[in-house]
């Protein structure tokens, strides 16, 4: 006769732990064709942007982040420029997005397939009651403490076309490598007027005061995002481009005043 909790002889030990991992398979959330469901999971994507995308990024990853449980973004702003330069150099990113073409097309392999997803054009920046009576281009030629991005940086390059093409031959006080600092300084009261792009000034909150001038309209600045050849998790990284290019990230860069491509 069987003793309780035998079966065929083997210990009621051997039976638990068999019934216990019967039970992990059956809650295990593999589906029909045996795969793990990775719903939740964790997993990070690196995002490497440009400075003036730092409020309009930080809003689509967290809504990104929302849909996708388990999903962590990890974002670094910084110069367009400054950031190729990172990438070359080997450092981990996933997602590479621009001001400018010009520096996506440094990344050359590196950058695969980009697409650009928005536009920007400068203004010029006063702090606030603009007390050097700034109003135009031209007044930037005047004696003030005019600051501006430095001409490998999309805003600067934006600011050399938009001299040129005035016929203006403006004298910064300093050269930023990103856009924020520029703003920065202006906020600050270390500069009378600065060249900054239209989404900066209104992120800005009324701590300045933007003004915008027709010669603008002639260095639109394109922006294009590229999942990188050395992704960690390039599935995860295209989905971050298609968020972004598509109707949610649309609608935020919208409300920041990025223009359509």
């Amino acid at each position: 006769m069987r003793r309780a909790g035998r079966v065929a002889g083997t210990p009621a030990v051997v039976v638990a732990v068999l019934v216990a991992v019967a039970l992990a398979g059956c809650g295990s959330g593999r589906g029909d064709d045996g795969g793990a469901d990775q719903e939740g999971e964790a997993r990070t994507l690196t995002v490497f942007a440009a400075a003036s995308l730092t409020q309009s990024f930080t809003e689509i990853a967290e809504e990104f982040e929302a849909a996708r449980p388990g999903v962590t973004v990890r974002l670094s702003f910084g110069g367009s420029s400054d950031l190729v330069s990172q990438i070359q150099a080997g450092a981990p990113a996933d997602v590479f997005a621009s001001a400018d073409t010009a520096n996506m097309q440094r990344a050359g392999d590196l950058a695969v397939a980009p697409e650009d997803f928005a536009t920007n054009t400068l203004q010029i920046v006063v702090p606030p009651g603009n007390p050097a009576g700034v109003t135009s281009l031209d007044d930037l030629t005047r004696d003030v403490r005019l600051v501006v991005c430095a001409p490998e940086v999309p805003c600067g390059a934006a600011t050399v076309r938009v001299a040129n093409a005035a016929g203006v031959d403006l004298d910064p006080v300093s050269q930023e490598q990103a856009v924020t600092d520029v703003l920065g300084k202006v906020v600050a009261g270390e500069a009378d007027a600065g060249l900054v792009y239209v989404t900066d000034v209104a992120g800005a909150d009324g701590t300045v005061e933007g003004i915008t001038f027709p010669e603008a309209a002639g260095a639109v600045n394109t922006y294009p995002i590229s999942v990188l050849q050395d992704a960690q998790d390039a599935a995860l990284a295209q989905e971050f481009v298609e968020f972004v290019t598509g109707d949610a990230g649309r609608r935020v860069l919208e409300a920041a005043g990025f223009g359509a491509p």
